[in-house]
């Protein structure tokens, strides 16, 4: 029986990581598969770890329907055992709902990864769909950590530096602690999510408190 087995996590727990070494294991064994991803940090159609590793894969733009997208495979003679889904939580509602059929009527097998709530705390709605539909979801092993050494749960976003909990749900940027970018992405614990005490934040109040070398 074909399964949708939901991968989740925060940013920085290797579910890019998991979702090559997944499609690796399977193409190793002789299965067919096609790679899918949404706004890859490097780029349209690339999947890629923050390991350096990279494959070739199909953009899932809001137009994508990706269940004609394996049926045409199929009429075309190729073979689809299984569907590497990246970067879910962008995906539409729709899209997930095609991820099921996929499941249900075409036999494939689904690996979908990715986070579950955005900057400001709420589940994306691609996400929770996921979760909703999923025959299972699997939360990753792999604990991103908090600048202060503690269990990161949180996806905070930062604008020239600075943490903000208001905007745009989707606004692409990178996992940073590099106050130069205009948006970046930082994990944190919940209470330094709460505090919005970001690691930039931390060493400049850790700064400020250093004694004046007097003497």
């Amino acid at each position: 029986m074909a399964e949708l087995i939901f991968y989740a996590g925060t940013m920085d727990c290797g579910k890019s990581t998991l979702a090559l070494q997944t499609d690796h294991n399977h193409s190793s064994r002789g299965r067919a598969g096609i790679v899918f991803t949404r706004l890859d940090r490097a780029g349209e159609s690339v999947l890629s770890s923050r390991l350096g590793l990279t494959v070739s894969a199909v953009e899932v733009d809001e137009e994508r329907d990706i269940k004609a997208h394996v049926v045409e495979r199929l009429s075309q003679g190729e073979r689809v055992d299984y569907l590497i889904c990246d970067e879910a939580q962008f995906y539409t509602e729709e899209q997930v709902e095609q991820l099921a059929s996929v499941v249900d009527e075409l036999g494939v097998d689904v690996y979908a990864f990715g986070i579950m709530t955005d900057f400001r705390t709420r589940l994306f709605p691609g996400s929770a769909r996921l979760v909703e539909l999923a025959d299972r979801v699997q939360v990753l092993q792999v604990e991103a950590l908090c600048w202060c050494g503690q269990r990161a749960i949180h996806n905070a976003r930062t604008v020239n530096g600075a943490m903000v909990v208001e905007g745009d749900q989707v606004v692409v940027g990178d996992t940073t602690t590099d106050t130069s970018h205009a948006v970046a992405y930082e994990v944190l614990c919940r209470r330094h999510y709460r505090s919005r005490t970001t690691a930039a934040g931390a060493a400049q109040e850790h700064m400020s408190r250093q004694p004046l070398p007097f003497g």
